[in-house]
């Protein structure tokens, strides 16, 4: 089952991790601007047409039309990839992540 955990919330946008089954398949950011709602999705490289369409429409069904059921659009744009992490200001530090150790290799 997909579903979603958010991570941040502004009066006209949310950031959600896409989980299934406990994992991470991706991380979606959804920009509400009536009479539209716009969403950015990040999903894995293998992701097939298939997946996600699956993925787009656990989107709109969970958030996009709880967000704003009288929508007149839902626009995705999809990325497909690898995490690279998640960096900020605390990390700052000066140790450097190597991108095959977070791609796994």
């Amino acid at each position: 089952m997909i579903n979603f955990e958010r991570e941040v919330r502004t009066p006209h946008s949310e950031s959600y991790t896409v989980l299934e089954d406990g994992e991470i398949v991706g991380r979606v950011d959804l920009h509400i601007r009536a009479p539209n709602v716009y969403a950015t999705l990040c999903t894995t490289p293998d992701a097939d047409d298939d997946r996600i369409r699956e993925l787009m429409d656990a989107i709109d069904e969970q958030l996009a039309m709880t967000a704003d059921p009288y929508r007149e659009d839902f626009v995705v744009t999809v990325w497909k990839g690898v995490p690279a992490g998640v960096y900020g200001d605390a990390d700052a530090d000066g140790e450097a992540i190597s991108l095959g150790e977070v791609a796994g290799e």
